[in-house]
């Protein structure tokens, strides 16, 4: 059922014999080696692992060269695929003696899943998640949607219990980020702020909520995005959008909104890339023409445009006349591109200097369509 990484570096995997006859597939799965592992010191490891909250994951794409980097790499996968194909034998030690028909296999998985990863993820390697993800890679790749549905179930538990470990705020924050529908992430919002509880889901299950403070929500997704957006490329824009959106709507619930005192911690000075991008924004009349450019730059291009030279860069190419307005800029660096989060953040900055002078007209107006319209965008980015 299972074969390894290639035998002349990496000790064999005893394969599984397949539980189910071909009318119940669901356990038939295949761990194949990442192409280009010949050795162990020259490995090119093409996996994607998405983050997760509360945690630093991360889509991991090693180049040739740095021997010990690829080396470190090639061990956490291999130590991760032996610790998923454990997790794989036991769950089906325990399928074998159950009774089951197609109807209830997936729920007698879920449980299995539950049951083994309960146990045992306190001692999950590093490697772990990466392996897993390369896993669902290959299944996807191999459009073989039963193997693939196995290891999403695996994954989706592990998160689960590595979430209830967390902070109640940060909990929440991974409830959010599974909740499509912007209606439904409002509704968890108000039942969190209410003190939390059990609650019936909408497919009949039990979902156990629990409370936290709308601040500390919105402070946690502002620290993460942070973290990501000040990175010269940014990796999963899907959840870049998702951290977005809950910061957003905790904020909009707290009393005064957006504008509420309490969102007053970001940053002092407004950002070069943002300002000149919402200064040409302002110069246009609202319409698609600045309804595609915020699009383009939410989706990466354009102004939103990843930095191709990395983080260190070359001191030659750190050098940017793009200052605020068409001047030089202040430090003389290269300033980042435009940010979902920092955009929105300039936005509701300048929004409350307007509002506090009492001058709001028109340009409030322009913002507030543009705040309005660049989270539209956003939730399409996140779930679509």
């Amino acid at each position: 059922m299972f074969s390894m990484i290639p035998t002349a570096t990496l000790q064999r995997v005893p394969s599984i014999t397949p539980l189910f006859s071909p009318t119940r597939p669901f356990l038939h799965c295949h761990w194949h080696p990442p192409m280009g592992m010949k050795t162990r010191k020259h490995c090119f490891i093409p996996m994607s692992s998405s983050y997760q909250v509360g945690g630093t994951s991360q889509s991991v794409q090693q180049e040739q060269g740095g021997d010990d980097d690829n080396t470190s790499h090639y061990e956490a996968l291999f130590k991760g695929g032996e610790q998923v194909t454990s997790v794989l034998q036991e769950m089906i030690t325990l399928l074998e003696h159950m009774d089951m028909d197609e109807a209830s296999e997936e729920v007698a998985v879920e449980l299995a899943a539950q049951g083994v990863i309960g146990k045992r993820v306190d001692q999950m390697e590093s490697g772990f998640m990466m392996a897993l993800d390369y896993m669902i890679q290959l299944a996807e790749k191999d459009e073989d949607d039963k193997r693939k549905s196995l290891l999403e179930v695996i994954k989706e538990v592990v998160l689960s219990h590595l979430t209830k470990k967390c902070p109640p705020h940060v909990q929440v924050i991974g409830l959010l980020c599974r909740t499509p529908h912007k209606e439904s992430r409002q509704e968890l919002l108000r039942r969190v702020a209410a003190g939390g509880g059990v609650f019936k889901s909408e497919n009949g299950t039990k979902v156990h909520l629990p409370g936290a403070n709308l601040n500390d929500i919105a402070n946690q997704a502002d620290d993460l995005l942070e973290t990501m957006e000040t990175r010269p490329v940014i990796p999963d824009r899907k959840l870049l959008a998702r951290l977005v959106l809950i910061r957003e709507e905790a904020r909009n619930m707290m009393g005064g909104g957006i504008l509420d005192e309490r969102n007053d911690r970001g940053f002092n000075t407004l950002p070069e890339s943002e300002v000149n991008f919402l200064t040409k924004l302002v110069a246009l009349k609202p319409g698609k023409t600045v309804q595609e450019m915020i699009k383009n730059v939410m989706q990466g291009k354009d102004e939103g445009a990843d930095n191709s030279e990395g983080e260190e860069g070359d001191s030659s190419s750190e050098k940017f006349s793009g200052g605020i307005a068409g001047r030089s800029s202040v430090t003389g660096r290269r300033p980042l591109p435009v940010r979902p989060g920092m955009f929105l953040e300039t936005v509701s900055k300048v929004l409350g200097g307007i509002y506090a002078g009492n001058s709001s007209g028109i340009t409030a107006q322009h913002l507030e369509w543009v705040h309005q319209k660049t989270l539209q965008i956003l939730q399409e980015i996140a779930f679509s």
